[in-house]
């Protein structure tokens, strides 16, 4: 019997943690409680949402696979279905009751057991899947569908390779931090640097109304550009950087150097890699943003 490929929609977005939670009780859920009129079985309540959603719950069966689907074309997981504890009595919601939602959010539980080989090992890093292995909307949109554009070998493919690793939290915006701390400690970037002399220069505004991150000389007195992006580095941030770089020359009459500190994998996507190997080359870096905290004395 042929394994259907499920995909269910995790909403981190709009209940932080929620992954984390499913992830400890090796579950996904999906809401629509019975108690607010949404039956399983027989007469119910709700739109065109919950008669798919209800659908979908009723077609799936142990065996199956689930993929947690996050937004931005990023999935944290994919599990084996060991139990359905969807029927109307067994409601255990994973966002507690409270104003606007009397009766909790996520409470029809699916129980599954993780591919725990599957993906990255760390629980802040989820998976952000290349354009050629992207769902469609039509399996995005719903907050269940099966996936068909896909087949499970090529997206286990995706999901296996370190190039799509990124952070859970994408969003949580560190860029203006992170071009101000290398300003002002740029010998953590590279040994040697300095920022550039000239203050006019280092802020000069670009005609269409940008500017570079960051201007840096280093240890041979050579102007080093740096551009600071959050997510995984794209073609467009490295042609980006290589604008700056061109109209800095034509400026001092140097060549500098270019640097692009980025979030995302470690590994670059074959695609990046090339173009930024290419001339002039771009010296590209991952940053990870750390947070200690102690016990005041």
């Amino acid at each position: 019997m042929r394994t259907t490929l499920w995909k269910i929609a995790c909403e981190e977005h709009r209940y932080p943690g929620l992954w984390q939670h499913w992830f400890r009780s090796q579950c996904v859920a999906v809401g629509w409680p019975a108690k607010a009129g949404y039956h399983l079985e027989g007469k119910t309540l709700g739109g065109h949402g919950w008669a798919r959603a209800r659908n979908s719950l009723l077609e799936m069966k142990r065996g199956d696979q689930v993929l947690v689907a996050l937004r931005g074309h990023r999935v944290a997981r994919m599990g084996t279905i060991l139990n359905l504890r969807v029927d109307d009595d067994l409601w255990k919601p994973f966002v507690p009751p409270g104003p606007g939602s009397i009766y909790g959010e996520k409470g029809r539980r699916v129980e599954v057991k993780w591919d725990l080989d599957l993906g990255p090992d760390n629980r802040e890093l989820v998976i952000e899947l290349p354009a050629d292995r992207r769902l469609t909307s039509g399996e995005l949109r719903p907050t269940i569908a099966k996936v068909r554009s896909q087949s499970l070998r090529a997206l286990i493919a995706a999901m296996a390779d370190e190039a799509h690793w990124v952070p859970l939290w994408a969003h949580f915006d560190y860029e203006r931090a992170l071009s101000g701390y290398i300003a002002a400690y740029p010998h953590r970037l590279e040994d040697g640097l300095l920022p550039y002399p000239n203050e006019r220069l280092r802020e000069r505004m670009l005609k269409d109304g940008t500017r570079m991150d960051v201007l840096l000389l280093d240890k041979d007195d050579t102007p080093v550009v740096v551009e600071c992006k959050q997510g995984s580095p794209t073609r467009a941030n490295i042609r980006q950087l290589r604008q700056y770089m061109r109209r800095l020359r034509k400026e001092i009459r140097r060549r500098p150097r270019g640097i692009l500190v980025h979030g995302g994998a470690r590994k670059l996507r074959e695609d990046v890699r090339r173009l930024a190997a290419s001339r002039p080359r771009i010296q590209m870096v991952q940053h990870k943003l750390e947070v200690g905290f102690s016990i005041s004395a």
